[in-house]
């Protein structure tokens, strides 16, 4: 008879496990809830190493499934929840916001629940920040809007300070809504509350953009910015389209991680060259961006672009400054690209005009499109069940079909980058038709035939 599995591999040291406050007594009233067991888990194969298909190389890990128990650990006419949001803004906060509420009131009753207004520093006394109690009436509307009602903030607060306050406010409910940092920062909060011994739960709900966060193959918000950054795309192809020699370029977020950048261009199939952080590229020597974009203009007369914000930064003179979050400010890739393409083609005497857009503030700003909402109403529902089931540690996610919760410590800390050995950037490369040799390869060329320049 075979030995049963253990939730942790010993090969990849991944722990499943997710903890809860303690045994979960109270009944729960919800009706017409088609109850979830904290076992069997929701069995994904994980890859051994990066590169190496988990359908192939990988361990089967078991995962706890989302979903609403039958017992509760927290009484429901007792309980006071927090929301609060951090980091940067992204389509579907709102519809996170508005589902947490209406699944807290209307599913179980819950005493109160209350906003924390901008990120982390509404727990900071010094700060000055009211509480904004969130009530259905409060939150009906919300989802048709975008940014967050809560607002939001970057930087660390102190996690003494935050447990304090949440102390204070006899929180029994905790839930964060952000990325990576913020991730990283619910640990830290339930590692703290674990030291004291109080019974409060720590839910996360993964938010970025940039679809980078370890562990969650897709973050909300990602639909609706691939399917907005797909429009500037079509503009800039317009716009190349309508002058002889003409270059679109459209900058998209993706400061780490490529994700947006690679997406649109495989939705729209416009795109010529898509460069992203995880695969570098050199711009002189025969292989190099400039003389290939020169090429394509001396055959089809146009070329599009897209360029992910954190793309080439080994070309630009590194910068030391960090933003409010400790990320490394990034320098203006864009600037530098359209600068060597203006001395490069004028050096070849090639006329030509190239028109810059950057839909970044509007893409993060706008509301959730109607997959992004569906994903997002679940994702906040299934918070809450958790929550009341006296889960804590973890955050909600979706691994392939299946709504799981994961234990903080796996998504915070690393984040997720695009394998450049995969077949989905193989197919990316394949809509474009660019080059491959124009990335990555660099020591393919002759001595001297590469460049580094400065900003």
């Amino acid at each position: 008879m075979p030995a049963k599995k253990s939730r942790k591999s010993a090969s990849n040291d991944i722990s499943t496990k997710i903890s809860a406050l303690g045994p979960a007594k109270i009944s729960s009233t919800l009706e017409c809830a088609l109850f979830i067991a904290d076992k069997p888990g929701v069995p994904v194969a994980i890859a051994n190493k990066e590169g190496e298909s988990a359908s192939y190389g990988g361990n089967i890990h078991e995962f706890e499934p989302a979903g609403p128990r039958e017992k509760l650990y927290f009484d429901p006419s007792k309980t006071k929840c927090a929301v609060v949001t951090c980091g940067g803004l992204c389509p579907g906060i709102n519809d996170v916001i508005r589902a947490i509420v209406m699944t807290a009131h209307h599913s179980y009753g819950v005493a109160s629940v209350v906003g924390i207004r901008y990120g982390l520093q509404g727990f900071i006394p010094e700060f000055g920040h009211p509480l904004m109690e969130l009530k259905p009436d409060k939150v009906a509307s919300i989802h048709e809007f975008g940014g967050t009602v809560l607002a939001s903030s970057r930087g660390p607060q102190k996690p003494t300070e935050i447990v304090d306050a949440l102390e204070r406010m006899n929180v029994s409910v905790l839930f964060l809504i952000g990325g990576d940092g913020t991730m990283q920062a619910s640990l830290k909060i339930q590692e703290e509350v674990a030291s004291r011994g109080l019974k409060l739960s720590i839910i996360g709900i993964p938010k970025t953009i940039d679809n980078d966060i370890n562990f969650v193959p897709r973050s909300f918000g990602f639909d609706t910015a691939v399917e907005k950054a797909t429009e500037a795309i079509r503009c800039a192809h317009t716009e190349a389209l309508g002058a002889p020699n003409g270059i679109g370029m459209v900058k998209l977020m993706g400061r780490e991680s490529g994700f947006i950048a690679a997406q649109a261009t495989l939705a729209l199939k416009d795109v010529n060259y898509v460069l992203i952080p995880e695969d570098p590229f050199e711009l002189h020597g025969p292989a190099g961006f400039l003389h290939v974009l020169y090429e394509r203009l001396r055959r089809r007369g146009h070329a599009v672009v897209v360029v992910a914000e954190g793309a080439g930064q080994d070309l630009l003179a590194a910068s030391s400054e960090t933003d409010a979050s400790g990320n490394p400010v990034l320098r203006d890739i864009c600037g530098l690209l359209r600068r060597e393409i203006d001395t490069y083609f004028t050096a070849q005497n090639m006329e030509y005009t190239l028109k810059y857009i950057d839909p970044s503030y509007i893409i993060r700003s706008i509301p959730a499109n109607a997959n992004d909402r569906v994903y997002c109403g679940f994702l906040g529902q299934n918070a809450v069940h958790a929550a009341m089931a006296g889960k804590t540690g973890m955050v909600v996610s979706k691994l392939y079909g299946h709504y799981v919760h994961l234990p903080l410590d796996l998504v915070a800390g690393k984040r997720k980058k695009i394998n450049t050995m995969s077949n989905y950037w193989q197919a990316v490369l394949q809509s474009t038709g660019q080059p491959v040799h124009m990335l990555s390869t660099l020591d393919q060329y002759p001595q001297g035939s590469t460049c580094r320049i400065g900003s």
